[in-house]
């Protein structure tokens, strides 16, 4: 008999922001040259008796130090909907870059999911490179080293299920060990592609974000994130601020700041 796949809510919680133009945010540039700003998201997945944290941002000081503005701290975001952070028991980790493994000591009972070759790339020879090595924080990453020591670290090597529900899937292309995640909502399968995608053009156009380990791998990518969903829509970027115009808030308190993907986009 096979095992019953469980159903998830998920939330999209922006917690900074960064304004820059369209021609950042592709490889070669972009003609039109138009304001087109980050955002910063945690994904939070969530169902009756568990919730897994997707991602842990970066607080305050890595934010002014970088010229990020924090819109609301990541805890905040996470209270709004419903999760302690200190009772978050699983965190999954698409990549190791500074704005998505920050927070080191906000999750104290957290295991972290990582990819093999995600911690062989940011303690290894790379790292020597500072093109590839400004993207990453060394706290976070002496961090990650210690929690591995704890025993608070499970290794994930290309594609692992941890519920019937959730699974992630190694992607490569903007590092050598991005992971993104697909989980099982109401609405059917959706995939959190995290930085394997940071804006819907990036996929939609096959067009790669800058910020890339393996160009190929990256576009190989995109079609991988399509299989990978039962819809298009619900394959959700990592830093677009269209994903809170295109899924709505679970409450008016939470408009702008907190989308709710679970439900039919509008």
């Amino acid at each position: 008999m096979s095992t019953p796949t469980e159903t998830y809510r998920v939330f999209a919680i922006r917690y900074a922001h960064y304004d820059r133009r369209s021609g950042a945010n592709f490889l070669g540039g972009d003609p039109h040259d138009v304001p087109k700003p980050l955002d910063f998201f945690v994904w939070a997945i969530v169902s009756d008796t568990r919730a897994f944290l997707v991602d842990t941002g970066f607080d305050e000081k890595v934010g002014a130090r970088r010229g990020r503005s924090i819109i609301r701290p990541v805890e905040e975001g996470l209270k709004a909907v419903g999760i302690d952070t200190n009772a978050v028991e699983d965190v999954i980790l698409t990549h190791m870059h500074y704005d998505h493994a920050g927070n080191n000591d906000l999750f104290p009972r957290a295991r972290y999911h990582v990819q093999d070759r995600e911690m062989a790339y940011c303690t290894g020879r790379c790292m020597c490179h500072p093109a590839i090595g400004r993207h990453f924080e060394p706290d976070d990453v002496a961090s990650m080293v210690q929690k591995t020591f704890a025993g608070r670290v499970q290794f994930h090597d290309r594609n692992s299920c941890i519920t019937p529900g959730l699974s992630l899937h190694h992607v490569g292309g903007h590092t050598q060990g991005m992971q993104v995640v697909r989980v099982h909502t109401r609405q059917g399968w959706m995939v959190l592609a995290s930085d394997a995608s940071h804006f819907y053009a990036n996929m939609e156009q096959r067009r790669p974000y800058p910020g890339v380990d393996n160009v190929a791998e990256m576009i190989e990518g995109f079609s991988r994130l399509y299989s990978l969903a039962d819809a298009p829509q619900f394959v959700i970027p990592g830093h677009d601020p269209d994903v809170l115009k295109r899924f709505a808030a679970a409450s008016a308190d939470q408009e702008g700041w907190i989308a709710r993907l679970d439900t039919a986009p509008r």
